[in-house]
């Protein structure tokens, strides 16, 4: 149902390749938490954004990427919704990726806040998808690489770097050999890329 004076204007943004043999009606299936939350009745009825200038939630049959940038009303609520729906994309996953969602205070005016003691109550957080542990466990660590040489970079040059990303790869290793002797899973692949991530009110558009 549509959700008025609803306290936060949520932001999903990011892009999620899936396997060349999935179908619409899975997409429709594991991202069903989403559009059920809008008020639609069918992911092609919730797809849009509320912002006419966002592409909302489509999918790149070409390219076999889901592609999310996609504003909903709604409130605190929505952190479960996304997770259950980022459970349905793990099952069609091609690879690990990230999923970004921003909540946005509606009450909170920017032109009155040195009028005011209260603070925006904006909040981000960051989801992740794959087909397996491995999957989504190497895009926590790219991302992670990332941030950590982007910070240490304003300091010591990228050469200087190495020993900080074999450790950040140590701490994954020792993580993900537990999960493998609690699980019986294969190991993670090694490597560098991702998508950087951060806190802190961000614009509305990411992209």
């Amino acid at each position: 149902m549509t959700r008025y004076n609803a306290p936060f204007e949520i932001h999903v943004h990011g892009d999620v390749p899936l396997r060349e043999d999935v179908e619409f009606a899975q997409i429709q299936d594991a991202l069903k938490p989403l559009w059920q939350y809008a008020g639609g009745k069918s992911l092609a009825a919730a797809a849009e954004s509320s912002y006419e200038d966002e592409p909302g939630i489509r999918f790149d049959a070409q390219t076999h990427v889901l592609k999310l940038c996609w504003t909903v009303p709604g409130d605190e609520d929505f952190r479960q919704v996304v997770e259950e729906a980022c459970m349905g994309l793990n099952e069609i996953a091609a690879s690990g990726a990230p999923l970004e969602v921003s909540f946005y205070d509606t009450e909170f005016d920017e032109e009155e806040e040195g009028n005011s003691e209260e603070e925006a109550r904006d909040d981000f957080m960051m989801c992740f998808v794959g087909p397996t542990p491995a999957a989504i466990m190497q895009v926590q660590r790219d991302l992670l690489v990332q941030d950590v040489v982007h910070i240490m970079e304003r300091h010591f040059d990228a050469s200087e770097l190495g020993a900080v990303v074999a450790s950040i790869d140590t701490l994954f290793t020792q993580r993900f050999e537990s999960l493998v002797s609690s699980m019986n899973l294969g190991r993670p692949p090694r490597g560098h890329g991702g998508t950087g991530h951060g806190g802190g009110r961000k614009p509305r558009h990411l992209h």
